[in-house]
């Protein structure tokens, strides 16, 4: 591994992180650590942040706000892919850690470090997401995971981190491990480990519970320019107030709650919940406007090639070489995906009951059975004759 002598922390403030502070200063000899915590929209966590890195021996404690980056760059061409892991995962934290990598190598470079440092455990999906982006932005820096190595139980961290003056605040114990960003929210551990028990309701912080939403529904129209969703209710947003808007909208209906057992890359099954309201809103209205403006051949490719992107972000890739070429197939698809999608939110349930577009491939002369019907009803015998012939050779030939 070799010593490094400057090293830029991804920092949280947790017990983990705080602790690889005085831990790769101390086990690993590095000299100088630099700490940075970046602002994905996680909400008051970051508010004394800085402070305690300094307090726990960063020479240097930097806290970086990136929404709007995050929310162009990773959420929206997402949205346009119609990323949903397993079918189900808008991947609210997967698309987050080559974000935070980029801006960890972009600090390094800036500070002249030799090393970046992060606190993941040996068994989780996020440790191959930094470890790959960092690589692939710059494979000649030293990764550090000091939590990967220590083999130190939580209350042996705590010790560990007390004995370097680091004190860690007493407070209600909660069974679970949080990961919350504008996007959305991950929980598990605790009882969610068993996958019979129900998540109970006190896990749940951006949605409401279908017992206490609205018993009226709420309409919603929601604007697209190539892909990007740019209004609401004919109101432009940039895209950090859209999806924190819509995140608000849709929780209040009980809309975006997941609960999925996972694979993870390491090779696990993992239960998994998660709080994503604006995303499975947004990713589902584009889907429903790709239909209308898509012809049938491109939308039935693009769906192959959604699984493809949301494995890829899910395990780490973002910046391969294989994202890079389906980026260019789905920015291709996306010059005609404009147009206003209607929604309707009740109860849990979030419906699409209309869209409209200017590049719609809908035609109402071909599609209508009344006295207005252009379509030529006499040549669908030889299209049918055509189309089957293949399979009623076959069926002569195998009676033979």
């Amino acid at each position: 591994m070799g010593r490094a002598e400057k090293a830029v922390l991804a920092y949280s403030g947790g017990v983990d992180t705080s602790v690889c502070i005085p831990y790769l200063k101390n086990e690993f000899g590095v000299a100088e650590v630099i700490t940075v915590a970046v602002d994905l929209g996680q909400g008051d966590e970051l508010g004394p942040v800085k402070q305690k890195a300094l307090d726990s021996g960063a020479s240097e404690s930097l806290v970086i706000d990136v929404q709007q980056r995050f929310v162009q760059e990773f959420a929206f061409p997402a949205i346009q892919a119609n990323a949903l892991y397993e079918n189900r995962y808008p991947l609210a934290t997967a698309l987050a850690r080559p974000l935070i990598a980029q801006v960890l190598v972009e600090v390094a470079e800036k500070y002249g470090a030799d090393a970046i440092a992060h606190g993941c455990t040996g068994k989780g999906n996020d440790q191959v997401r930094f470890d790959v982006s960092i690589g692939a932005l710059n494979p000649n820096i030293k990764i550090l995971a000091p939590a990967r190595e220590w083999g130190m139980s939580r209350e042996e961290t705590i010790a560990y981190g007390e004995k370097f003056g680091i004190s860690f605040p007493v407070k209600k114990s909660s069974p679970y491990s949080l990961d919350r960003n504008l996007l959305g929210m991950a929980i598990e551990a605790g009882p969610l480990e068993d996958p019979w028990v129900e998540p109970p309701e006190d896990v749940y912080g951006m949605t409401k519970a279908i017992a206490d939403t609205p018993d009226q529904p709420e309409y919603l129209e929601i604007g697209f320019q190539s892909g990007i969703p740019v209004s609401l209710n004919g109101e432009a947003l940039n895209g950090v107030d859209l999806i924190s808007r819509l995140n608000a909208i849709a929780g209040n209906h009980g809309i975006g709650r997941i609960d999925m057992i996972e694979n993870r890359l390491v090779g696990i099954k993992s239960r998994e919940v998660y709080e994503s309201p604006a995303m499975v809103v947004l990713i589902q209205a584009h889907r429903d406007l790709e239909s209308l403006v898509l012809t049938s051949d491109v939308t039935r490719y693009k769906r192959g090639i959604e699984e493809t992107y949301s494995q890829i972000v899910y395990n780490g890739l973002w910046f391969s070489p294989l994202k890079g070429a389906i980026d260019a197939f789905i920015k291709q698809t996306q010059e005609r995906v404009s147009g206003t999608v209607r929604v309707k939110l009740f109860k849990g349930n979030c419906n699409i009951v209309g869209r409209q577009s200017d590049k719609s491939l809908y035609s109402l002369d071909l599609a209508t059975y009344g006295s207005e019907d252009v379509f030529d009803h006499k040549a669908a015998e030889g299209f049918i004759y055509v189309w089957g012939l293949p399979t009623r050779v076959w069926s002569e030939k195998i009676r033979e």
